[in-house]
Parts: C-alpha cells; sequence; structure tokens
C-alpha cells in the first residue's frame, strides 16, 4: 500500500480505535458487578431494551410499507417523499424532539387534539420514549429496505402475477422472502439506533428514572456524579454495539464473510 494512503488510514484506525480502547482499559473491572446492581440502573437497561424493541417493531409496521412505495410504486414526488422521510438522518436528535413537541406536545398540532379528546399527554411518558427513538430509528430501516427492493430480482413477482396471485399474495408470498435479509439488517440497524438514542428522548421524554430514563441517559447522569458508573454503563451499550456488528457482518461483508 502506497505511504500516502498508509499513514492517514493508520491515523483514523488510531482516532476511531483508541477511545474505545481506553473505555475498555480505564474500566472497574473489579467493581462492575456492584455498579451494575446499583439501583435504577437495571431499570434503565431494561427500559432501554423494551422501548428499543417496540420502536423497531413499529418501525417495521410503518417503515416496510414506506420503504416498498419508495422503491416500487409510481407516486408522483418520490424523491421528495425520500429526502423528507430520510431527514432524521442528519437531523439534530435535540431538534427532531422539539418538533415531536410541537406535533404530539399537549399543545400541539396533533397532541392538543389528543389531550382534550383523552386526557392523555404523550411527553414525559413511556411511549414518549418509544416514539421519540421510533422518530429517528425508522429511516435506517427504511434506507435498508429499500435497497434491498431495488436489488431484488422483480421477475419473480412478474411470474407470480401471470400465475394468477394478486399483489398482496405476490408482496407477501414472493417479495418479503426476497428481501428478508434486508429487512433484518435494517431491524438490526434500527434497534440499535434506538437503543442509543440519547437527544430527541431527554427532550421529547425527559429524564426520569424508572419512566424515560434509558441507558444513554443513565450515562449521561452518572457521568457528572460517579464517573466509573459511567464507565460500567457505556461498557454495557459498548457490548451491545459489538454484538450488533457481528450480526450484521454477513451483511456487509457479503457471502464470503458468512462463509468465513
Amino acid at each position: 500500500m502506497p505511504a500516502p494512503l498508509l499513514v492517514p488510514a493508520l491515523l483514523a484506525v488510531a482516532f476511531l480505535v483508541l477511545p474505545l480502547v481506553g473505555l475498555v482499559v480505564r474500566a472497574p473491572w473489579g467493581d462492575l458487578g456492584p455498579q451494575l446492581s446499583r439501583p435504577g440502573v437495571g431499570d434503565a437497561l431494561r427500559l432501554s431494551l423494551v422501548s428499543a424493541t417496540l420502536a423497531t417493531l413499529v418501525s417495521l409496521l410503518l417503515g416496510v410499507p414506506l420503504a416498498w412505495v419508495l422503491a416500487r410504486s409510481r407516486v408522483r414526488g418520490r424523491s421528495v417523499l425520500r429526502a423528507l422521510v430520510t431527514v432524521p438522518l442528519v437531523l439534530p436528535p435535540v431538534v427532531g424532539g422539539v418538533a415531536l413537541f410541537l406535533v404530539l406536545g399537549r399543545q400541539g398540532l396533533v397532541g392538543e387534539w389528543l389531550y382534550e379528546t383523552t386526557g392523555f399527554a404523550l411527553p414525559f411518558t413511556t411511549a414518549a420514549v418509544v416514539v421519540a427513538e421510533t422518530f429517528v430509528a425508522m429511516p435506517f430501516l427504511v434506507i435498508s429496505v429499500e435497497g434491498a427492493l431495488r436489488a431484488a430480482d422483480a421477475r419473480f413477482e412478474d411470474a407470480a402475477a401471470t400465475l394468477g396471485a394478486d399483489r398482496w399474495t405476490t408482496f407477501r408470498r414472493v417479495t418479503l422472502p426476497l428481501v428478508a435479509p434486508g429487512i433484518a439488517a435494517g431491524a438490526v440497524l434500527c434497534w440499535a439506533r434506538a437503543l442509543g438514542e440519547f437527544g430527541a428522548t431527554i427532550t421529547f421524554a425527559g429524564n426520569f428514572p424508572g419512566t424515560t430514563q434509558t441507558m444513554p441517559l443513565a450515562v449521561y447522569l452518572a457521568l457528572q456524579r460517579d464517573p466509573d458508573a459511567a464507565i460500567v454503563l457505556s461498557l454495557v451499550l459498548l457490548a451491545v454495539s459489538l454484538a450488533t456488528l457481528l450480526l450484521l457482518r454477513g451483511r456487509w461483508l457479503g457471502q464470503r464473510g458468512v462463509a468465513a
């Protein structure tokens, strides 16, 4: 490899890897058990896992049909629609939380009607955590599934149509199995992004232990009072992130990666 390429590449590796190494090296391994058994840690971890899973299920329910519309339909303005639904990828999460407030808050565009009709205010509830995580994580699933749909061979769907299958049957029996790996990869990415969500969650749902305090929020709070506890909680999230990468390894590296 040419030296002008090798040196920047090594610097990039050091820049990306050394912080993770520092986290592992400076971890209080002797206090790992007591730190994880502290009050509130289990609740934060449980809430993070449950809310990320619910956000992923909602994203699957809504995102897969949206990805099909973007990839296969002939609706006008698809490019504009694609840009709009992927805005959360580049939007600062705190801004996303503010936007959710303006729509779903007690005086929001939809939230005001919801509160007057049912007496239920969504912000600062566990449901708000799921909504915030879904908002920032769903685009990851949509992009993954749309790419899988575009790469899938449409001739199988055409063959099903010539055999008399209607569009819904074709979608269920042919299209979904074809793009199942893309859906799985998108769901894992979506779940991981939801698990690590911070900005929109703390803005729209708050930071209430046992109700809206997820693991990233617990890390932020612990860093101000007990750095060792923050390091331990960060290790848990790091372990989850590594597990996510292992699940996606075959998807990213292709068939050779799977075989290896």
